[in-house]
């Protein structure tokens, strides 16, 4: 299996190759369709995945696509699906066609991000009164960065003048006792109308993080 880095800047728009090409074509056949992987992930939730949905499982993926670090496949999609790495190795079972599907969607975004990055769109679901529900997109990007915590750091430090880029995501998180991550949001109606928006920058902070990342992260890849 195949997964695409996103390639630097000055790689955008390469051509890719009949090889790559044939393992692409591979993994979209094998690939689980995205209602099934959301059936699928919902049936495993004694099993503890990082991805309960789809939301949370793209907000996922979109973190190790824009990330500071290059990770082995296994390393995060296992935890994303409650999977043993054992499952790679082994096509034409469940466990593999939620691999490729979760591959492809790594891809596309890797693809996007290179050479669209203005038609980036995270998978918001809407709730009944139609307001877009950032908080599950967001909850799976973070779980993400928890994986390789340390090397998200230097954006986590408030007097780091980049830190704003992870705000937008940041502010719909919540920790592991449920609370806001960042801490109880002021009252008042600027403070509530700013929340109600700030899943609109998500796009543009993702694309902006891929490249604040870039430098580091393929110097570290050499």
């Amino acid at each position: 299996m195949e997964l695409e880095g996103g390639p630097p800047a000055h790689c955008a728009g390469r051509r890719v190759s009949p090889r790559r090409h044939k393992a692409s074509s591979s993994m979209a056949a094998a690939a689980m369709p995205l209602a099934d992987l959301e059936r699928w992930l919902q049936a495993r939730l004694d099993q503890h995945p990082t991805g309960t949905d789809l939301p949370m499982l793209d907000g996922y993926v979109a973190a190790i696509v824009a990330g500071p670090v290059s990770m082995s496949p296994p390393d995060w999609i296992c935890p994303l699906l409650a999977i043993d790495d054992d499952a790679f190795n082994h096509g034409g079972t469940p466990e593999f066609a939620a691999i490729s599907a979760v591959a492809l969607r790594h891809n596309e975004i890797s693809n996007i991000l290179s050479t669209t990055p203005d038609r980036f769109e995270p998978m918001h679901r809407r709730e009944a009164n139609g307001n877009i529900d950032a908080h599950p997109w967001c909850q799976g990007f973070y779980a993400a960065m928890r994986l390789r915590l340390s090397a998200w750091a230097p954006l986590l430090d408030v007097n780091n003048v980049n830190h704003g880029l992870l705000l937008p995501i940041l502010l719909h998180c919540r920790n592991d006792q449920g609370r806001p991550l960042l801490g109880p949001p002021r009252i008042g109606r600027k403070t509530e109308d700013f929340l109600s928006s700030a899943y609109l920058d998500i796009p543009a902070v993702v694309e902006a993080l891929r490249q604040y990342w870039m430098p580091i992260r393929y110097a570290r890849d050499r």
